[in-house]
C-alpha cells in the first residue's frame, strides 16, 4: 500500500535532517517523530561517536514518543557499535509505527533492524521504488549517502577526483603557482568534501609546492580525514620545517606511502617519521610503473585499514593514476573563469591518457553548480 502524502512531507523532512553533518564513516540519517500529526522530535546524525538520529529524536519527544509513528531515512541499527542498537531505544520508548526511507546495505544490519522491530509488534512500512513519489525521495537518499552505499555494497572505497582550475583546465602556472585559483566560496565547498571522505590523498608534489594542511576546516567537523601522501623516494622527513601541517598528527593523522628500492634508504627517514606519529608504509615497485606508488596496492591497503572513500586532490600525475587503475568513481572539478595557458602549466589530468577518444571515460549524472564566481562540475565516471 503506497504511503499517504502526510507520510512523504514528514519523510521529506527527515531527509533533509539527513544533509546535515559529517558522520562519515557512517552513513547520514534523519529522523522525525510525528504524534497525532504534530512534529514532537526530530534529529540527524552529526559524526561518528555521537548518538544516531533516532536518539536525539527521542531527547525532544521525551515521553510523547509512546505510540507515536517515527520516520527515518536509513534502517534503524540493531548491533552494538560505538552506540546501542536503535531498535531496542524504539522498541522501549513505544513507537507503534515506523515508515524506513532504504535498508542498510551494511551486513549487521540489512534488513535484520526491520524484521527485529516486526517481531516486537512494530508496524514497520518501507518507501516503495515503484511508487513515483517514494521513488523519488529513494534517489534522493540514494545520491546523499552515494558513498557510505558503495562502500557497503562493493567493499572498496569510493574515490573521488577533485581539482581547482582555470576554464582551459590548468591546476597550476608554469612556475607551478596555484593560490588562489578558486574563490574562497569554492574552497570551502571543497572543505565540505573533504569532511565527506574518509581521507584525502595526494602526491609529494602537492605537499612540496603548497604545503596544504589537508583538513577539513568547517564548523562541525569533529573527525577529521586521514591525510594520504604518495611519497615514491620518501622526500618528507621530520627535518623540514616548512612541511609541518601535515606532518603534525595533532591536527589529524597522517599516512606516508613510499616505494621499497634497493637502491635507496628510506628506512631512517620512514623511522623518523613514525616517531612523530606519521605511519608509514612501503611496497615494492611493480612492472610497467617501477617509480610509482601503486594506487592499486594503496586502495587495498586503506579498505582493510577501512577507510570508506578517499578524496583524491593532486597532482595530475596521480589524478591519471586512479583513472587509468579504473578505481576512480566520480569528479568534481572546480573551474575559474581564468586562462592561465601554458604548455609546460600543470593539467588536472596527465599520465598517457587514452589512444582513441572513443576509449575515453565519459562523465554521466553531470550537475553544475554556481560557487561564487566559479563553477564546479559533479558526476559519475563510466569506464568504456
Amino acid at each position: 500500500m503506497a504511503l499517504t502524502e502526510t507520510d512523504l512531507r514528514w519523510m521529506r523532512r527527515a531527509v533533509q535532517l539527513a544533509r546535515r553533518g559529517f558522520p562519515v564513516p557512517n552513513p547520514h540519517v534523519g529522523a522525525v517523530i510525528v504524534k497525532d500529526g504534530v512534529l514532537v522530535g526530530e534529529g540527524y546524525h552529526p559524526y561518528a561517536g555521537a548518538p544516531h538520529a533516532e536518539i536525539f529524536a527521542f531527547q525532544q519527544a521525551g515521553d510523547a514518543a509512546h505510540g507515536a509513528t517515527l520516520y527515518v531515512t536509513l534502517e534503524p541499527c540493531c548491533h552494538y557499535g560505538r552506540t546501542p542498537p536503535c531498535t531496542n531505544a524504539i522498541i522501549e520508548r513505544g513507537i507503534q509505527r515506523v515508515v524506513v526511507g532504504m535498508t542498510d546495505p551494511n551486513n549487521q544490519v540489512d534488513g535484520k533492524g526491520v524484521n527485529q522491530l516486526r517481531a516486537a509488534g512494530v508496524q514497520v512500512e518501507l518507501l516503495n521504488p515503484h511508487n513515483s513519489a517514494e521513488a523519488k525521495i529513494i534517489e534522493e537518499l540514494e545520491a546523499i549517502n552515494r558513498i557510505y552505499l558503495y562502500w557497503r555494497r562493493h567493499n572498496r572505497p569510493f574515490i573521488t577526483l577533485k581539482a581547482a582550475m582555470s576554464l582551459d583546465g590548468k591546476i597550476a602556472t608554469r612556475t607551478g603557482d596555484s593560490k588562489w585559483i578558486t574563490s574562497e566560496q569554492a574552497r570551502r565547498y571543497a572543505h565540505r568534501l573533504r569532511a565527506e571522505h574518509a581521507a584525502v590523498l595526494v602526491g609529494a608534489e602537492t605537499i612540496l609546492k603548497d604545503r596544504p594542511q589537508l583538513t577539513a576546516r568547517l564548523r562541525g567537523v569533529r573527525n577529521q580525514p586521514l591525510r594520504v601522501i604518495l611519497d615514491t623516494h620518501l622526500r618528507l622527513h621530520p627535518a623540514m620545517k616548512q612541511y609541518q601541517p601535515v606532518l603534525n598528527t595533532k591536527q589529524a593523522e597522517t599516512l606516508v606511502y613510499h616505494l621499497q628500492l634497493p637502491e635507496e634508504d628510506t628506512e631512517e627517514r620512514a623511522r623518523q617519521l613514525r616517531e612523530m606519529g606519521v605511519q608509514t608504509k612501503a611496497f615494492f615497485p611493480e612492472p610497467g610503473q617501477p617509480m610509482r606508488v601503486p594506487v592499486e596496492q594503496v586502495v587495498q591497503d586503506l579498505a582493510a585499514r577501512g577507510i570508506s572513500s578517499i578524496l583524491v586532490e593532486g597532482g595530475g600525475q596521480v589524478a591519471a593514476s586512479f583513472l587509468e587503475a579504473r578505481l576512480a568513481n566520480r569528479i568534481a572539478y572546480f573551474y575559474a573563469p581564468k586562462l592561465i595557458g601554458g604548455a609546460e602549466a600543470r593539467t588536472a589530468l596527465e599520465g598517457l591518457g587514452v589512444t582513441n577518444v572513443a576509449d575515453a571515460p565519459r562523465v554521466k549524472n553531470v550537475s553544475l553548480r554556481k560557487l561564487g564566481g566559479d563553477w564546479v562540475v559533479e558526476g559519475d565516471i563510466e569506464y568504456p
